[in-house]
């Protein structure tokens, strides 16, 4: 995005409410828990959060904490990267993280859109991908909000009652990606730039009765165009954001009503900056965001792998008590409602490259050592190649990304966390002999006493030439039965139902990858039944 003027970032809040806060306590679980830090020590609220696993089994409706009343606060910081927030010291932003969850991850790069401001405010805004809301660059040619609209239109279709805000120094965001069915939209006027923002959002907090609200700041960005993310002046956008944002977490805590109320605050950016300056492209720093969320649902100082930007808008929703319609399409999941798959379970394992060179040594990013239950079959695979990809493998969007970079591997943005991947392309890159042909297969599930069996998965492939990609089931150990074949290019959630043999018990799959110096295959998030 274009750099606005830089405006007045003086912080306004007093300097004892700018000293970095500690982790509070959990308390006993009970009705009125509460996980809610906004701003520093001193104004850090003691309470407990919910456990992981009890928000897990609570679904998908990540409810408010009884007998109050729920509100959702999201703050976007344009440009701002989570490693500098870390590096700055910024007390506000860190007493967030300490009293909620902090979860680094990354985007996409064209041609699915650029990293500018346009496709990451719309996809925070809709819960999708760029190749749903069509938001590839700052221009919105042609946007599909009708299909796909933001999450404040969902709230206000849903229940009109409630009370919706935008308020945002880029103006497209007011503008463009929040509709007219949004109750109040204020684009600030350039000469006020962050400075008017905040004002603006601390007044409606205070003095207003809003339910869900949505902020944008935008001096990171301007720093990071100006002086790039590895600049002093980056650190002190950030610092000077952060206070911004102590001010509009105390207009919240001054609320008369906010003893009674259960807030959600979310922060995020849209998407990073070169240490040199800029955005768009597809370089690793240019491509990162986060989401930190605070709230009666978030442990204190947790961290997850698995969130990616398209959760904020359905968290949102799930706090307020809207429940998400599957027929949205929506990419993101309430944060609460994510579950690890078994691939997830292999962090742990990741170590650094070894034939790969374009992998720093320090990036720990791929195992070819499979779950438990799960392994590889490699009987029929070529020899050499490089290490990393010979056979499937199981890697992250870091470590995969890096080994090369503009060859559409950045578009891999549904899979989450760790992942399998069989990429015949990478791994021709060193001296081989045969052919590229490994199996992933899958524990056997039990399908005992059932007439059909849904199959679902995230997929991510690629094809070029000869190269296939089959799904195969095994009914009881006996002869893989092809019930699968993918022949284009396929991004996006599978299900394959299945029908089960009459007297069929067990059920095992099979991702066979065939190629020669081809493209790839993504599998991950396994599910059956």
């Amino acid at each position: 995005m274009t750099p606005h003027q830089e405006d007045d970032v003086t912080p306004r809040i007093p300097a004892a409410q700018q000293s970095p806060a500690t982790p509070h306590t959990p308390a006993a679980p009970g009705p009125t828990r509460r996980a809610l830090l906004l701003g520093t020590a001193a104004a850090a609220l003691a309470a407990g959060p919910l456990s992981a696993t009890a928000a897990r089994a609570a679904g998908a409706a990540v409810t408010a904490v009884a007998g109050r009343t729920p509100k959702v606060l999201v703050i976007g910081l344009d440009g701002t990267m989570i490693t500098r927030v870390k590096d700055s010291g910024a007390p506000n932003l860190a007493a967030l993280m300490a009293g909620g969850l902090t979860a680094a991850s990354s985007l996409y790069a064209n041609p699915m859109a650029g990293t500018s401001s346009g496709p990451g405010w719309s996809t925070v805004a809709t819960g999708v991908w760029p190749d749903k809301h069509n938001v590839r660059d700052n221009d919105f040619g042609a946007p599909a909000f009708a299909a796909y609209p933001d999450f404040l239109t969902r709230v206000e279709t849903a229940n009109p009652a409630l009370s919706t805000y935008v308020v945002a120094s880029w103006a497209p965001i007011a503008d463009t990606i929040y509709s007219g069915r949004v109750d109040s939209r204020v684009a600030t006027p350039s000469a006020e730039y962050d400075t008017g923002t905040t004002a603006r959002a601390v007044a409606k907090l205070r003095d207003g009765n809003p339910d869900a609200v949505f902020v944008q700041l935008d001096n990171v960005d301007h720093a990071g165009h100006s002086s790039g993310s590895a600049s002093q002046a980056y650190l002190d956008a950030i610092r000077g954001v952060d206070a911004q944002v102590g001010q509009i977490l105390a207009a919240v805590r001054g609320r008369a009503g906010y003893a009674q109320e259960d807030w959600l605050v979310m922060v995020t950016a849209d998407h990073g900056h070169t240490p040199t300056g800029g955005h768009g492209g597809s370089t690793w720093e240019e491509r990162q965001t986060f989401v930190i969320a605070n709230g009666s649902a978030f442990p204190a100082g947790s961290v997850r792998h698995d969130v990616r930007m398209v959760d904020i808008a359905p968290t949102a929703l799930a706090h307020l008590g809207i429940a998400v319609d599957p027929a949205w399409d929506l990419d993101g999941t309430a944060i609460p409602a994510l579950l690890p798959d078994d691939f997830d379970a292999l962090r742990p394992l990741l170590t650094g490259r070894v034939d790969e060179t374009g992998i720093a040594a320090g990036v720990l990013g791929f195992t070819r050592t499979a779950p438990v239950g799960w392994s590889v079959d490699n009987s029929a695979m070529g020899t050499g190649g490089v290490t990393e990809w010979r056979g499937w493998s199981f890697t992250t969007d870091e470590f995969w990304t890096k080994a090369q970079r503009d060859q559409n591997r950045e578009l891999n943005v549904r899979s989450r966390n760790v992942f399998a991947v069989a990429d015949s392309d990478e791994w021709a890159d060193k001296t081989f002999k045969g052919g590229y042909d490994s199996t992933l297969v899958s524990p056997e599930y039990p399908v005992a006493g059932r007439s059909s069996v849904a199959v679902t998965f995230t997929t991510f492939y690629r094809p070029e030439g000869v190269q296939t990609a089959r799904v195969l089931a095994v009914w009881d150990g006996g002869t893989p039965v092809e019930v699968k074949s993918y022949t284009t290019d396929t991004n996006g959630r599978q299900r394959l139902d299945l029908t089960v043999p009459a007297g069929a018990g067990r059920l095992r799959l099979r991702f066979r990858y065939t190629g020669s110096n081809n493209w790839y295959w993504v599998i991950d998030d396994v599910r059956v039944g």
